[in-house]
């Protein structure tokens, strides 16, 4: 079974680096999980650096601005590395017109890029930063219109790998959710973000700036809640994970906070993963007595 820990204060110190996810880690897309907060502004207090590692579409900018808005201190990390920002390569080497099939919060992710952007009927790229209308619709809302531009062989660029994500007390759906559907009809889909290299490879470039030298894996380790993406990135490029099991699979083994162990491990047992620690939400160290 994965080693629990009862705190980051556990296993920071065997690590000059962390690369951390943001939604479901550092905050639900409401409220910040101070805890969490507290974590890494201590961690960075005792040396080391961190890379907040997010599938947003946004480039990091925004990103650094969200986190701003929602009162996450800047002293919790030290770079943003985002999809959007590793995005930005594939969309340069797209063909156009671009359909922009997502919201219009995310139209910064296309600033500075010559790119025509086009309505779906004459695009020759889709680039999809989510749904329209993420808080009521379903990626089955889109089906049709994405049959239509699978049987044109519209090359689909998926600017957040994520699937779902937490807002709240609710899960919503991303631009993965339809990225999968869309393979599922036989679409070609473009990926950069996690779980893909690299998303890896950006922010191994920054913490070799942060460090003047080349960052090694073995001294750096992941931080996520999700399987597909934050699980399956970290294990897949090398990196050693710690899992945070009160995110979005949390109903998959009971409480949150309290989760069934046993299940826990059937759960990473059937995904076929074996993250190097665990805890139900990131915090610097247990109070006394809750170990």
């Amino acid at each position: 079974m994965t080693t629990r820990i009862a705190g980051l204060s556990a296993a920071g110190s065997d690590y000059r680096a962390i690369l951390c996810d943001v939604w479901g880690v550092l905050h639900n897309g409401v409220s910040v999980y101070r805890d969490a907060e507290t974590a890494l502004v201590n961690y960075r207090q005792n040396g080391g650096e961190v890379v907040l590692l997010t599938n947003s579409p946004r480039p990091n900018d925004g990103v650094m601005a969200q986190l701003d808005q929602i009162e996450v201190s800047r002293d919790a990390y030290d770079e943003i590395v985002t999809s959007g920002d590793v995005t930005r390569q594939l969309i340069a080497d797209a063909e156009g017109p671009i359909f922009h099939l997502g919201p219009q919060r995310d139209l910064p992710l296309f600033e500075g890029q010559n790119a025509e952007l086009s309505d779906e009927e004459v695009c020759q790229t889709i680039v999809c930063t989510g749904l329209f209308e993420d808080e009521t619709e379903m990626p089955e809302d889109y089906r049709q219109r994405l049959e239509s531009l699978a049987a044109r062989e519209i090359p689909l660029i998926c600017a957040n790998p994520d699937l779902v994500v937490e807002r709240g007390d609710r899960l919503i759906y991303c631009a993965g959710s339809l990225a999968q559907l869309y393979r599922e009809l036989g679409g070609e889909t473009r990926v950069a973000g996690k779980p893909h290299a690299p998303i890896y490879k950006l922010a191994m470039q920054k913490l070799a700036e942060l460090e003047g030298a080349e960052a090694d894996k073995k001294n750096v380790l992941a931080i996520g809640d999700g399987m597909p993406t934050d699980v399956a990135g970290a294990i897949g490029n090398g990196f050693d994970l710690l899992y945070i099991s009160a995110g979005i699979h949390s109903v998959e083994y009971g409480s949150p906070l309290d989760p069934d162990e046993a299940r826990l491990e059937a759960f990473l047992r059937q995904n076929n993963v074996d993250p190097t620690l665990w805890m139900p939400r990131l915090i610097w160290q247990a109070e006394a007595g809750n170990g």
